[in-house]
């Protein structure tokens, strides 16, 4: 498990150089005292582990632009990919206030070791376009969702395509959650197309996506809390947590209305990961505890399996990593 003694831990994301387990996540001081105020004051942290249990930390990987960057509030979720040529890509989503509220905006950096990385000048590559998505001065929603980007090669070899968590321009205000779409052919230069998903199938947003193929089985994970959840979801009882829908193929379509849920509310933004032998294994990082107060530290590794069109996690893992002690160093 990986915690700080000085700062809450949340959202993460892989990448593998064939010996280590790169982690990059979201973090920020616990001085700040409510963890509802870490959302504006994060930054990328970054770990290497060989059995993604025992993690090292290494230095960081992104803060935060100047004052009018677009990123100027704070640098939030995304994922790491590696060019053809060896490049390795973090993409990224960068926070600004504008009078009207928050605007999220994605953008990228380049690494040649995943240690030190460079903005690009070309910062930030994709927004909310008003055709498909929504935007802050339509109203619906606390602030303009086009973040969370996750990035993958075509199947078919036909450039890069990226998820992003975003709200249609159309539908109920707590039914407009979509998976957001865009497309590139060379990891540089994007392009914003239709969301790959409808609105009205029970989310106001899907956070946290990712695209796996698991035993041969396109499944789509993603995150939302009840209180981002549908009226008519809610109703149902739902605390929410991490959700695993069915899938057609890489790219849809995705079963979001029939999406099982794989957690409660004690764990959130849940990733998958492929271990050395093969085998898949889902983190997620601590959000709260039974008294419903923050915890922010990232979980040991569970198993996961497929079960007919869907993943399944053991109740046995759920509770020993819901009751896992927490160490005072990244280690425990």
């Amino acid at each position: 498990m990986l915690k700080l003694p000085d700062s809450w831990v949340w959202d993460f994301w892989f990448a593998d150089d064939g010996e280590r387990h790169h982690l990059f996540f979201l973090y920020a001081s616990r001085a700040l005292h409510d963890p509802d105020a870490r959302h504006y004051r994060a930054s990328i942290g970054h770990a290497v582990s060989d059995d993604l249990v025992a993690w090292e930390r290494l230095p960081d990987a992104l803060v935060r632009g100047d004052a009018g960057a677009w990123d100027d509030l704070a640098t939030w979720t995304g994922s790491v990919v590696r060019h053809p040529d060896g490049t390795w890509f973090l993409f990224y989503t960068g926070s600004t206030l504008t009078p009207a509220g928050n605007v999220q905006r994605i953008g990228y950096a380049t690494s040649a070791d995943l240690l030190t990385w460079h903005k690009s000048p070309d910062n930030p590559v994709l927004s909310a376009d008003p055709r498909w998505y929504e935007r802050l001065e339509d109203g619906q929603w606390h602030d303009e969702a086009f973040r969370d980007p996750w990035v993958f090669a075509d199947p078919g070899g036909e450039g890069w395509h990226m998820l992003v968590t975003a709200r249609a321009g159309r539908g109920p205000a707590d039914e407009r959650g979509v998976v957001g779409h865009a497309w590139s052919p060379d990891l540089r230069t994007w392009e914003v197309r239709p969301p790959l998903s409808e609105p009205g199938q029970g989310f106001g947003q899907l956070e946290v996506m990712q695209v796996e193929l698991v035993d041969g089985l396109p499944v789509l994970l993603f995150s939302c809390l009840a209180t981002d959840a549908s009226g008519s979801r809610r109703a149902t009882g739902t605390t929410g947590g991490v959700w695993a829908a069915s899938a057609a193929d890489l790219l849809g379509p995705y079963d979001i209305a029939g999406a099982a849920q794989l957690t409660d509310s004690s764990l959130y933004s849940g990733r998958l990961v492929r271990r050395r032998d093969g085998s898949w294994a889902l983190l997620a990082f601590h959000h709260d505890d039974a008294d419903g107060r923050f915890v922010g530290t990232i979980s040991d590794p569970m198993p996961v399996r497929r079960e007919g069109a869907t993943l399944v996690l053991d109740a046995e893992d759920l509770a020993a990593t819901a009751t896992a002690p927490e160490g005072d160093a990244s280690r425990s």
